[in-house]
């Protein structure tokens, strides 16, 4: 038996499918995994995502451990509330995890506090390592684990979760960017997601979630479990972690270049070094989508042949039901093609090669 989250007997009630993911029995679906995505990119769909590890960080030395600690900078968070994707790197670059983190206090505050979300299935050793690099620093690590998070997404799952909410946290609602956050009596507001649609994802007490979902579900946001999740996130080009970026692969070969800050030189932060060296001599692989519109599906592990006869790996491979046909992301050595071939039980099948995401906001984005 794996933890359970405070909507684990919604979700039999519900009739969810339940599996293990990360130790914990999550839904894998509640019917029909297809459905569940379709509701998700034209409706709104819920995911109990309380598996999720929440970690805040707080004490004077709370930013500079941050900016120690993570690729990206949290200097450059300047608002309470607003928020960043990062990696947390080992000494030679690789990824030990990704992760959200936002500011929850104003930047002028002495002892700035803020909140990480990680994953759960590297939440003792994401907690190990913190926990090792703040040894020699005045700050403090404290999980959360009494907070349900709930997440809401699709074009009308704003509309949808206001409708069962009191006027002063639709109020605050509204208010939010995309990638910011309010607390509010006790709960946390998010706009924020993993499925390439707008959303939300809430942390709320556990004695408040099952409430909470019930009232969601009134609403007309359906249930959603782990398999369209991981289908809407692929069409999305967002990775996993453990499958496109792991602590053997660096953000530069992860298609994460972007959440590394470089500036200023004089930050130090953790694999900074394996970095600099990788980013001079240049990668020798990168993370690109594939897309095959022929008949078949894609999955992880399977071999790719580049134009230049070298070998790469499909790290995340799917049948895209927005699309009609499978889509893939896949770690490739340098190659200046825009094709690539697939072994598939010994049959070569062709692919394009194309920059990732694949679908956004419902619609087809890749070129």
């Amino acid at each position: 038996m794996g933890n359970k989250t405070a909507l684990h007997a919604m979700h039999l009630a519900m009739g969810a499918k339940l599996v293990d993911f990360g130790g914990w029995d999550m839904p894998l679906n509640y019917g029909s995994q297809v459905e569940e995505h379709h509701q998700v990119r034209t409706d709104a769909g819920m995911f109990d995502v309380s598996h999720m590890t929440v970690v805040d960080v707080t004490g004077p030395d709370a930013r500079e451990y941050l900016r120690l600690l993570l690729a990206n900078d949290v200097a450059r968070l300047k608002q309470k509330g607003k928020a960043l994707y990062s990696a947390m790197l080992n000494e030679q670059g690789g990824v030990i995890d990704d992760l959200i983190v936002y500011l929850m206090t104003d930047s002028e505050v002495v002892g700035e506090g803020y909140r990480l979300v990680v994953n759960c299935a590297t939440r003792e050793k994401d907690l190990r390592w913190m926990s090792e690099r703040a040894a020699k620093m005045d700050v403090a690590l404290t999980e959360q684990p009494e907070l349900a998070m709930i997440a809401i997404q699709g074009p009308k799952a704003i509309e949808k979760t206001k409708s069962v909410l009191s006027s002063y946290r639709q109020a605050l609602i509204d208010e939010l960017d995309v990638f910011q956050g309010h607390e509010s009596e006790g709960w946390f507001i998010a706009r924020t997601g993993y499925t390439g649609e707008d959303g939300l994802e809430i942390m709320l007490p556990e004695d408040e979630a099952a409430g909470f979902w019930q009232q969601l579900a009134d609403a007309g946001v359906k249930p959603c479990g782990l398999g369209a999740r991981d289908t809407l996130r692929l069409e999305a080009g967002m990775n996993l972690y453990g499958q496109d970026m792991d602590e053997n692969v660096t953000p530069l070969v992860s298609n994460m270049a972007w959440t590394v800050a470089w500036e200023p030189q004089d930050r130090a932060f953790v694999g900074r070094t394996a970095l600099e060296a990788e980013k001079a001599q240049g990668p020798a692989y990168k993370l690109v989508g594939l897309v095959m519109e022929s008949r078949g599906v894609l999955r992880a592990h399977q071999r790719v042949i580049t134009a230049e006869g070298q070998d790469g790996e499909i790290t995340s491979g799917s049948f895209s039901p927005t699309l009609g046909y499978s889509v893939a992301l896949a770690r490739l050595p340098i190659t200046q093609s825009d094709t690539a071939e697939v072994d598939m039980r010994g049959k070569q099948v062709c692919v394009k090669i194309v920059r990732p995401p694949f679908v956004r906001n419902g619609k087809q984005v890749y070129s």
